[in-house]
């Protein structure tokens, strides 16, 4: 049988507990998480035991490790997630995806005690060298600079390695500068008129509506009957669908209703004639065939885009379709021009979100009064609209300059 060790006292010692007679001191030995023995001491042995504790409640908490500034860049961002309970949860649900994507299986590995500035940039530049935007890689320092935040607030380092990253990475990128390239005029045409005989003709009403509109994929997918005015030809703007991983580490992913971003996400949109037209044609087929969503959100329903299953679209479909339509057409025109000896016009691939930033480009080429652009497009501020969204062609510019021309301005 093992000696029992007692104190002064005769109070039975815990095991890793010793008392030092000549200094009266108690002492608690233990093995930290990285296998290095430990001791810690007080003078009275029920303190030392709220130290013992706080040992071990930190221990399975994972905070030893935390505290000794030697948690993995990973660890961290799941503590800041967590603290996270003021974030909608389609936002969060979008930090996790983008930082699972891109961080967690490479640099989310490294201790964060350990990295430097230098080693963030290189990160970034390597993300640029695999073909990511710099608007992605804005996402990821979005996850990133406030993970690091909290461990500098938590005193585990001293400065943000993340602080001034960006700026540096936008000076010496030439490339991707975060302008998304719009579809010419001629381009949006030949898409919108290549659906009209073709396998995807179903898809012209709704492309017809985002290329007319500039709403966001998400505005568009929840569109509900009861949000336009045919006869008033104004369509209302007031909810969204996500459509996102949820944050149950299910990688399941679920719509959801959300709100926009801001009041001046909540809008009226005047409809233009093709909008009005493709709008009016989606509703007479869906009288004359019977058919109509028959999706069901939050108590919302009457949504006027639907898939093959008569639900409502997910954006990735969307793309996917984009894709095929694109690879087609352009496979098509490239036969079609070289029976007609002409050059083919030829789409690029693009996204959901190129049609509205297409939209934007052809309202700023034709209006000049831009808070009339930036009620339409919904946004806070109007910079944004006209730093990240507007992009002139050069057709535009070409008749610029010839009306400069023909008024002799030389």
């Amino acid at each position: 049988m093992a000696k029992v060790r007692k104190d002064s006292k005769g109070r039975v010692l815990h095991k890793g507990e010793t008392y030092r007679s000549e200094d009266g001191l108690y002492r608690f030995t233990y093995s930290d998480a990285y296998g290095k023995r430990t001791s810690v001491y007080s003078k009275d042995l029920k303190q030392l035991r709220e130290k013992e504790k706080n040992i071990l409640r930190n221990q399975l908490d994972g905070l030893d490790i935390y505290a000794m500034g030697k948690s993995n860049v990973n660890s961290v961002f799941d503590r800041y997630i967590s603290t996270k309970t003021e974030l909608r949860s389609s936002t969060k649900s979008n930090y996790i995806y983008t930082y699972n994507q891109y961080v967690r299986e490479g640099f989310g590995k490294k201790k964060i005690a350990n990295i430097k500035y230098s080693d963030v940039l290189i990160f970034y530049r390597l993300l640029v060298n695999m073909g990511l935007g710099i608007s992605t890689v804005e996402n990821v320092h979005t996850v990133l600079h406030p993970t690091f935040q909290l461990a500098v607030r938590d005193q585990i380092i001293r400065n943000n390695p993340t602080d001034g990253v960006m700026a540096e990475l936008k000076k010496t990128t030439k490339k991707n500068t975060g302008i998304r390239r719009a579809l010419t005029y001629e381009q949006t045409r030949c898409f919108l008129e290549y659906l009209e005989g073709s396998e995807y003709v179903r898809w012209k009403n709704l492309f017809t509506v985002m290329f007319g509109t500039g709403c966001r994929v998400g505005e568009i997918i929840g569109l509900r009957w009861e949000d336009i005015d045919l006869k008033e030809r104004m369509i209302n703007i007031n909810h969204g669908i996500t459509y996102y991983p949820r944050v149950d580490n299910s990688f399941k992913c679920e719509y959801e209703v959300s709100l926009p971003k801001t009041e001046k996400g909540i809008r009226i949109i005047p409809m233009l004639d093709e909008v009005y037209n493709a709008l009016e044609d989606e509703r007479k087929y869906q009288e004359c065939t019977g058919e109509r969503c028959e999706f069901t959100i939050d108590g919302m329903e009457g949504f006027i885009f639907y898939n093959r299953y008569h639900s409502i679209h997910n954006p990735a479909s969307i793309n996917r379709v984009i894709k095929r339509i694109v690879d087609k057409y352009n496979a098509d025109e490239i036969l079609k021009a070289k029976r007609e000896k002409r050059s083919p016009v030829l789409l690029p691939r693009f996204s959901c979100h190129i049609t509205r930033h297409t939209f934007c480009s052809r309202l700023c080429e034709n209006e000049t009064n831009v808070k009339v652009i930036q009620e339409v497009m919904g946004h806070k501020d109007i910079q944004t609209t006209l730093d990240i969204y507007a992009e002139v062609s050069n057709q535009k510019k070409r008749e610029v300059f010839e009306q400069l021309n023909s008024k002799g301005v030389l």
